[in-house]
């Protein structure tokens, strides 16, 4: 950056409120805080000056902030990024010259930005299928919908021009039916409801969503009770989104009181869980417990339903669901 000072006139800025108790490295807190980018990348942010504390600058990527503290993040402008094709293992539920339909794993993001320029679904797609949609550019090779770095499952990618606009409009219009199945914290006591709260962008974490916010759009989830574990304090559910906002099951289910397994973003916290497997099944989950198992579109060629599952939860979840 030959213009620091140039560059953080033309940027983003934004805010974070740094709500735990033990004190954290800085570059770890913006890693969890904003996990679109890479913490190699924060560091970096962190050197250049890009990143303030209660409005002081730091430059260390081991400085600890506490709770309270506001921490202040300017992106620069975004960088021209290079895009290759890797090989990068890919499991395909269904392929067509215009569709696939892929399984995406946990921690795995879906497409490349500045300090995540690798290993992203978008370097597997270009690798594998040779030619996909670019519609939305090369860095976003075949993608219609995202899933959350953390979240598991189905994904559908448009590898025509001509289905990346007929699957665009059919999302836009909600009718592709996604179904999720998550393991909560706490005991659900409804079989099935609903859950219809507004959802907005908080104003101190760009990555998280609340339900009290100023831009609150409408936000309608539907859910049916799978399992009931009292004795380790969880509950796996069935759902169905009716809407497609960022988070919206996360922020959900949290409003309700009921936080998925190791949403550490949106209010889970180990101390809930009451036994020695479900703290167990935590410290071996790297992911929160949210998997999208089902999507059903229109094909848009054929004009016929297309339904396509999971044939399992991905490990450990599985295995873990077993032993409960």
């Amino acid at each position: 950056m030959e213009d620091t000072v140039n560059n953080k006139q033309q940027t983003e800025e934004l805010l974070f409120r740094v709500e735990e108790n033990k004190p954290k490295r800085i570059d770890q807190f913006l890693a969890e805080a904003y996990p679109e980018f890479s913490r190699s990348y924060f560091q970096k942010l962190i050197k250049e000056g890009f990143v303030s504390v209660d409005s002081r600058e730091v430059k260390k990527p081991s400085f600890k902030v506490k709770e309270g503290q506001e921490v202040k993040l300017v992106i620069p402008p975004p960088e021209k990024l290079s895009i290759e094709p890797e090989n990068i293992p890919l499991e395909v539920y269904y392929e067509d010259r215009d569709i696939a339909v892929i399984y995406k794993p946990p921690g795995m993001v879906v497409h490349p930005s500045p300090g995540h320029t690798s290993g992203t679904l978008v370097n597997a797609l270009l690798y594998h299928f040779g030619s996909v949609s670019q519609l939305g550019g090369r860095e976003r090779a075949g993608i219609v919908h995202r899933l959350d770095k953390d979240t598991a499952g189905l994904m559908v990618v448009a590898k025509s021009e001509f289905a990346h606009k007929e699957l665009q409009k059919q999302f836009q219009e909600r009718t592709v039916d996604k179904k999720y199945k998550a393991v909560v914290v706490g005991i659900v006591e409804k079989d099935h409801g609903l859950i219809d709260i507004p959802i907005g962008r908080s104003i101190y974490n760009r990555q998280k969503m609340g339900t009290e916010a100023t831009n609150l759009r409408d936000a309608l989830t539907e859910y049916w009770t799978e399992k009931r574990w009292p004795q380790h304090n969880l509950s796996l559910v069935d759902i169905k989104l009716h809407t497609g906002r960022t988070h919206q099951i996360r922020v959900h289910f949290s409003a309700i009181g009921h936080p998925l397994l190791n949403d550490r973003v949106y209010g889970f916290k180990k101390s809930a869980l009451r036994s020695e497997l479900a703290k167990e099944f935590s410290e071996n989950l790297p992911f929160h417990c949210l998997v999208a198992y089902s999507l059903s579109f229109t094909h848009p060629r054929t004009g016929k339903k297309l339904t396509v599952k999971l044939n399992r939860l991905p490990s450990p979840i599985e295995e873990y669901l077993s032993k409960l």
